[in-house]
């Protein structure tokens, strides 16, 4: 009978042993599991191919600059095309039709992220697409353009770059003014349907009327008027404005050779136009802005942040640049330049220009 208890014992206590070790397994299987799935998941997160929409109003050097950089700021965060990105880039060829069908063709085709290049088409994406985070850069002023609310905290799915900080238009001005004190009308070159163009007419106006200079309006609404619009100012202005308009911009070398012929410095309202004939201008590399809004995509692809949540950035850096080729073809001579404007504004010197 004892023996008999003493087998049962020491039956029941191999029976726990065994199960204890079959519980021990199932935990480490587990735990296996677990592991293997995590690393699954974190795998299928690192190849995940985003989807990014590219809208561009129109192809001229400062927007394609601009786009050039928002991809490089990808590519330096490990996003990169053909391997984890793929880029659907739409030029619009500065038709609002074409600016409108990119946008809705956008929306159907559900991107993880768009990018929006100049106003009217960031107007198109922010009226047609509401819940894709949407960024724009070279937008003059997001808050005209009705693009966002508040600068500092944007709300909706919407934020990025403009391509105007409030001192770059003013400045351009009084550089107007130091160098040719004796100018008494300055003509400006835009296409009046542009929301962002007329902003920055109504500011550089005003401050025109501030230094006793008068404005000479020349308007065209595409880019084979731009020419009879340069040339309607010849023999009535002292110098030349282009501002920060994608019809004008697009046909600079129009406005480059009647300013050429007959002797009119140009200014411009960026660098890249500086570079390809414009005398002087006041600004910022269009790249750096778009290396900036490429910056803001990776917070919001990688990190998850929210568009409306990142605040609307501006160029930090403005510089005076100088063409030396294009004032010698607009007849300007520089040991004519009021040596104290030379002084205070301290401008850089570009050799000769890029395009003609």
């Amino acid at each position: 009978m004892v023996r008999k208890r003493r087998w049962l014992a020491l039956l029941f206590v191999t029976m726990l042993v065994l199960l204890s070790a079959c519980g021990g397994q199932s935990v480490n299987q587990q735990a296996e599991e677990t592991e293997k799935k995590a690393g699954t998941e974190a795998g299928a997160s690192a190849d995940k191919k985003f989807k990014i929409g590219v809208s561009q109003y129109v192809e001229h050097p400062a927007l394609d600059a601009a786009r050039e950089g928002f991809i490089k700021a990808l590519k330096d965060n490990g996003l990169e095309e053909g391997k984890n990105l793929e880029i659907d880039y739409e030029n619009a060829q500065a038709d609002q039709t074409n600016v409108n069908t990119i946008a809705q063709t956008f929306a159907a085709d559900k991107k993880d992220l768009i990018l929006a290049i100049a106003t009217p088409n960031a107007q198109a994406m922010l009226q047609n697409i509401k819940d894709t985070p949407i960024l724009f850069t070279a937008v003059s002023d997001p808050l005209s353009a009705k693009l966002v609310d508040n600068l500092e905290k944007p709300g909706k799915n919407i934020t990025g770059f403009s391509d105007t900080p409030p001192d770059v238009i003013p400045n351009t001005m009084k550089a107007i003014k130091d160098f040719f004190p004796q100018a008494k009308k300055v003509g400006i070159i835009y296409n009046s349907g542009e929301a962002n163009s007329v902003a920055n007419v109504k500011v550089a106006k005003e401050e025109l009327g501030k230094l006793q200079l008068t404005p000479v309006e020349a308007t065209a609404t595409n880019t084979s008027e731009i020419k009879q619009a340069a040339e309607s100012l010849v023999g009535k202005v002292d110098a030349i404005y282009v501002p920060q308009d994608n019809t004008a911009v697009a046909a600079l070398k129009s406005i480059v050779s009647v300013a050429n012929k007959n002797d009119i410095p140009l200014f411009v309202g960026e660098l890249e136009s500086v570079r390809n004939g414009g005398f002087a201008g006041v600004g910022f590399e269009y790249s750096d802005i778009g290396y900036e809004t490429g910056l803001m995509a990776v917070k919001i692809l990688k990190e998850g942040a929210k568009p409306g949540d990142l605040p609307v950035g501006y160029p930090s850096k403005l510089n005076l640049v100088f063409n030396k080729e294009a004032a010698k073809e607009q007849g300007i001579d520089f040991e004519k330049l009021p040596k104290e404007a030379m002084d205070k504004w301290k401008p850089e010197m570009l050799e000769k220009t890029e395009a003609k």
